[in-house]
């Protein structure tokens, strides 16, 4: 059984991790995975610890972490890194993936022009 976390950077402003935990309830609706749960770095809760070991306690064998990231800065180069490690030595025997970040999806420039085009209606 595999776990979903969608993984955010975290903001003081709670509308902002809202819209993060919508985006996850959506996916979740849309998809094949029952298990989707959301972590936010900083700022805010869940962290990831939190949301692993709430995937660990239902029985996951494997955890994809899901950067909501535009880029591969530095938070995903060196935190990221980090956490999982110390997750994946914390939790024996779970697996955790990561994925690349949204930057490179050819979907984000059809995003941006339908909000482009939005703008000069």
């Amino acid at each position: 059984m595999t776990g979903l976390v969608v993984f955010a950077h975290g903001s003081s402003v709670a509308e902002a991790n809202e819209a993060v935990k919508r985006v996850s309830a959506a996916m979740q609706a849309k998809g094949r995975f029952d298990l989707v749960e959301t972590a936010f770095l900083e700022a805010a809760k869940p962290d990831l610890a939190d949301a692993v070991a709430a995937l660990a306690a239902r029985n996951v064998e494997r955890v994809v972490v899901l950067p909501y990231f535009l880029t591969l800065g530095i938070h995903l180069r060196r935190d990221l890194p980090r956490i999982v490690a110390e997750l994946t030595a914390k939790h024996n025997g779970l697996r955790i993936d990561v994925t690349e970040p949204l930057d490179g999806h050819p979907a984000l420039a059809d995003i941006l022009l339908q909000r482009a085009n939005a703008a000069l209606q």
